[in-house]
């Protein structure tokens, strides 16, 4: 039977969803009660609902062969893992903002405020642009209203949350959606199940 970690919260659900209408799943997620897991014995897999960041550190370690994780958690954490299908769900982008009227001269170092460290970290490092990154762990659009920096980085899904601040996307780092990952052992061992699942899931997503 294969562990399949999914994601506390809409993402999860949504998930769960697609699961279900590829005939891998059954009943609602959410009326779980107090259990932890649940199993489908007849498509031999089980589920269970993870803090999302801790998703790939599960599947990392073998606690759970499949997982469904966001792009940004993925290359923030650089997990050891296979990544086998971008689901096309949770659609945001990681970008750099700051305020509406702010240009960087190259003039001196820059102070980034951000919760992504090694994103923004490779992203500076990839322009060649010395900076200073200060790590938040919340809050983040409020690092330059108070001049703790000059930029941030920062998922941005409408961007309304900016706007009201009198902020502004200055760069696009990357998109991010959700992602199917695996076990890397796991996957030498069930590659022919997990392939299976993947096409499956493929179908219900197109």
């Amino acid at each position: 039977m294969l562990s399949i970690a999914l994601p506390k919260g809409r993402l999860g659900d949504d998930v769960y969803d697609i699961m279900k209408n590829a005939g891998f799943a059954e009943g609602d997620i959410n009326n779980m009660g107090r259990k932890l897991v649940i199993e489908n014995k007849e498509a031999g897999l089980r589920y269970f609902l993870v803090k999302p960041s801790d998703v790939a550190i599960y599947v990392e370690h073998g606690a759970a062969d499949l997982g469904i994780v966001g792009k940004d958690i993925l290359e923030e954490d650089r997990a050891d893992v296979y990544e086998l299908l971008d689901l096309g769900i949770g659609k945001c982008r990681m970008c750099v903002a700051g305020p509406k009227d702010f240009v960087d001269d190259g003039s001196r170092t820059l102070r980034v405020a951000t919760k992504f460290v090694n994103i923004a970290e490779q992203y500076y490092e990839s322009l060649g642009r010395e900076v200073d990154i200060i790590k938040l762990g919340g809050s983040i659009e409020l690092a330059p209203l108070l001049g703790l920096s000059d930029v941030i980085v920062d998922i941005v899904e409408t961007g309304k949350t900016l706007k009201e601040n009198n902020l502004d996307v200055l760069a696009e780092i990357m998109p991010i959606s959700a992602r199917l990952i695996a076990n890397k052992v796991t996957y030498q061992f069930q590659s022919s199940n997990i392939d299976r699942i993947c096409e499956k899931m493929t179908e219900v997503i197109k």
